[in-house]
């Protein structure tokens, strides 16, 4: 007698086991997916906060670019002296010195933007430095005539650059 009453209280329980396990069930989805609506609702909530800073941060690639854009930096930089050297080394201070100035919006471009940006700099460099090189670079005006020459035939590293930077920031939109 005792297995039948056991028998009848597991029957008499089953109904309630199983309304249970399907209550469990629909509440742990339920859960799941207020987590992942509240997950996404935070992400977009802080993508709209971190649009401006990204935006700003493309202006100020976009500025340092244009700002070591060696036809401009020749009319913003004279020479102190006439020695190439001297001339050298203040052209490439100053925009090392500009770099260095917005080293920190790395964090808001993409990492192959700002590899780009890092790439114009340094060929920026290269051009001065090559250019002061030449035998026929004797002074530091000579120094300027030569390099605003060598860009009469190619376009300023800084200028690919900058067309990217458009791109991608078209593409944020």
């Amino acid at each position: 007698m005792d297995l039948d009453k056991i028998i009848e209280l597991l029957f008499s329980l089953l109904p309630a086991l199983i309304v249970g396990a399907i209550a469990y069930y629909f509440f742990k989805q339920h859960i799941e997916n207020e987590e992942g609506r509240r997950r996404f609702l935070l992400q977009k909530n802080m993508q709209k906060e971190a649009f401006p800073l990204r935006l700003q941060a493309y202006e100020r690639m976009a500025l340092f670019l244009e700002r070591i854009a060696p036809s401009k930096l020749l009319i913003r930089l004279n020479p102190i002296s006439s020695n190439k050297e001297d001339y050298e080394t203040l052209l490439v201070a100053t925009i090392q010195q500009e770099f260095e100035h917005n080293l920190s919006q790395q964090i808001y471009v993409s990492d192959e933007c700002w590899n780009i940006v890092l790439a114009a700099k340094n060929a920026t460099i290269q051009l001065i430095r090559k250019a002061n090189m030449l035998e026929k670079t004797d002074t530091a005006n000579k120094l300027r005539e030569v390099i605003l020459t060598e860009l009469i035939d190619k376009q300023a590293p800084s200028n690919a650059a900058l067309s990217y930077i458009k791109q991608e920031v078209s593409g944020m939109w």
